[in-house]
């Protein structure tokens, strides 16, 4: 699998007051995962990301709960090793501090938003 930041710079946020479709600004790319920053702040951030079927995030722990909306196709999406299944329209709060990890159940695209601040880390 590859993944990388479909933006030239990895750091670049969407141009401000600018319309736009989500699902529009990442595109499927063969056997990878795509991501693309909306927005990045030191309080947290907004990411588009993209997966080819077969594709997926490894398990990891995040100290910071996780927003995850899913905008097309449908997603596994492994919480605490329980399996939940999101179609588009979707969405699931990862608990901070939870072993979760994300596959494709085909191609799907999602939105993942991460608040870092009013937590004691």
């Amino acid at each position: 699998m590859e993944y990388f930041s479909s933006n030239k710079m990895e750091n670049a946020e969407f141009e401000k007051s600018r319309i736009f479709r989500i699902e529009d600004e990442v595109d499927y790319v063969p056997h990878s995962v795509i991501s693309r920053t909306i927005i990045k702040r030191p309080t947290g951030n907004i990411k588009a990301l993209s997966f080819d079927a077969g594709e997926g995030l490894a398990e990891k722990v995040s100290p910071f709960d996780t927003f995850t909306q899913i905008i097309d196709g449908k997603a596994e999406v492994v919480i605490d090793g329980v399996s939940k299944v999101l179609e588009k329209g979707q969405s699931v709060i990862i608990p901070a501090h939870t072993p979760n990890s994300i596959r494709a159940a085909g191609r799907f695209k999602m939105i993942s938003t991460i608040i870092k601040s009013g937590y004691d880390i």
